[in-house]
């Protein structure tokens, strides 16, 4: 299983930082795997087992995917990298990535000679 059409995942940003969302129901944090990369790859990985199925439960169709997957990220370079945070709650991974931020140039006015 790899977080496709089945499962949500998206990407935004903040002023402050880039925000990581994935949906994975069913799984504790314990379960999941955020790493950095290659200095600027982020990538979420984690594992969906086969629940065990009770004896004389009867199933007609079970819809949950199990098995590995993994998603990669490239991050730009504005991202601070050493302060990555991430949480999980009520199924939704949430990763944040602040950004460095930007120094405004200064402007300075010319004066137009005569």
């Amino acid at each position: 299983m790899g977080l496709d059409e089945s499962d949500h995942d998206s990407a935004g940003c903040t002023p402050e930082a880039h925000i990581f969302k994935a949906d994975l129901p069913g799984l504790r944090k314990e379960e999941v795997k955020v790493e950095v990369e290659d200095g600027r790859v982020l990538q979420i990985s984690g594992e969906r087992r086969r629940e065990r199925e009770e004896k004389g439960d009867t199933w007609h169709r079970m819809e949950r995917s199990t098995g590995q997957f993994t998603r990669r990220f490239r991050l730009p370079e504005n991202a601070k990298m050493d302060q990555v945070k991430a949480s999980m709650e009520n199924g939704v991974l949430t990763v944040t990535v602040p950004k460095v931020e930007e120094k405004r140039s200064e402007v300075k006015k010319i004066n137009i000679s005569d």
